[in-house]
């Protein structure tokens, strides 16, 4: 049913990830190195020192930076595929370090372009597949620069890798919200569309829908699961009192006003219908006294949180979706908390291993999470932001610091006589 060459294929196939697993956990876990960056021709050892932030310094970091690719010039006409090694197209219009990229429609993409009727099929498919590239990562066309996160085959894989974080924090669950024989499902900013694919696996007799900004899902995929490119922040297009069930995970820093999101799924939520949101907060913490008010960890938190208010959407959704979807209309709201330790430092064995993943989604994560805001949306250099990427990576092998990111899964149910 699945693609073999799918992402999400290599995500299950225990050959691919396992022995990456296990190497990338041995070097997370092992003692970090003396720290030297290369930067150019130039090197940076222990004993220096850069300022990143207003009152806090890091030292260079024992793990290679890599400086934004040199822009090449494309031929003219399109460039068939998306690997790193295509032309690049010049854009005059963007900072230092960035570029763009045409690409031609993606074999792998479970939307159809046939699908984008009318004379404009050919004008509407290009441009959204115009990808932009910056820092040497590619990002979205379609509502360009609306998403702060790349959507290459790195940022797709950890998505990936996320999914399955989730179904070890939910006891292999996809979802919480006790529904009941849904016939219209929906999951918002579906990403590699993997969610949906497992509950259209799940829910045969239910129509799975998934929307992104990004065509980046599978092509091979149960026939009852489809595909939309939007933006939910937009006026809904979907009829109103439609789904029995809408799904959010990990929308972050991606919409710029929940109460007007939530009233949307509110009205598009069948009566007796169900709405549920899984997010996590930014801002590391510890119950202990290992992680102290100075750790880089705070300093990261306060960073996110203040480049969303800077970009007009919040990175703390996590603890205000119960109140948030209480007051769009939703009763027998249930929150439910869970902890995603940022390594593998707990004893319990449940803990540890989403510690472990979450240690390694991260370490591999943080560029693609990160480089758009500190240098678009924050103004840093390029170096700068990997100084700072590159700390948190040795804090990320910290075991004594006994911090996690706390999240919370919401759920809420339309009344029937709504």
């Amino acid at each position: 049913m699945f693609a073999t060459d799918s992402v999400r294929g290599r995500l299950l196939n225990r050959a691919y990830w396992w022995p990456k697993y296990c190497l990338l956990v041995a070097q997370l876990t092992s003692p970090p190195d003396k720290p030297k960056v290369q930067l150019g021709a130039h090197s940076t050892s222990q004993d220096s020192v850069v300022q990143i932030g207003d009152s806090h310094v890091v030292q260079a970091a024992p793990v290679p930076l890599h400086t934004p690719p040199h822009p090449h010039h494309a031929q003219d006409g399109p460039q068939a595929g998306h690997d790193e090694g295509h032309d690049q197209g010049e854009d005059q219009g963007q900072g230092q370090g960035e570029d763009e990229d045409t690409y031609d429609f993606v074999s792998d993409s479970g939307i159809d372009s046939s699908s984008l009727l009318g004379d404009e099929t050919d004008t509407l498919a290009s441009s959204i597949l115009h990808y932009r590239i910056e820092n040497g990562r590619q990002y979205h066309a379609y509502r360009d620069g609306a998403y702060w996160g790349p959507n290459d085959e790195r940022a797709k894989e950890l998505l990936d890798f996320a999914h399955h974080m989730y179904l070890i924090t939910l006891d292999q669950k996809l979802h919480l919200a006790p529904i009941d024989n849904p016939q219209n499902i929906l999951d918002v900013g579906t990403g590699t569309g993997i969610w949906c694919i497992d509950m259209a696996d799940q829910y045969p007799e239910a129509t799975v829908t998934g929307t992104d900004l990004s065509p980046i899902q599978p092509e091979w995929v149960p026939p009852n699961c489809h595909f939309e490119i939007d933006d939910v922040s937009l006026e809904w297009t979907f009829p109103p009192n439609h789904f029995d069930f809408i799904h959010i995970r990990e929308l972050f820093g991606c919409i710029p006003d929940w109460d007007s999101f939530f009233q949307q799924a509110y009205a598009h939520t069948k009566p007796g219908g169900w709405i549920e949101i899984v997010e996590h907060s930014v801002q590391a913490t510890a119950d202990d006294d290992t992680m102290g008010p100075d750790h880089f960890f705070h300093l990261w938190g306060t960073t996110v949180i203040s480049l969303g208010e800077t970009f007009g959407k919040s990175f703390t959704i996590w603890n205000e979706s119960k109140e948030r979807i209480e007051r769009a209309g939703f009763v027998d709201v249930v929150e439910v908390t869970y902890k995603w330790p940022m390594n593998g430092w707990p004893e319990d064995r449940k803990l540890k291993d989403i510690g472990k993943w979450n240690q390694l989604r991260l370490h591999e994560g943080i560029e693609g999470y990160m480089i758009r805001l500190l240098t678009t949306v924050g103004g840093w250099d390029f170096a700068r932001a990997q100084l700072f990427l590159a700390q948190m990576r040795i804090e990320l092998k910290n075991y004594k610091t006994h911090a996690y990111l706390p999240g919370t899964v919401v759920y809420g149910r339309k009344p029937l006589q709504a």
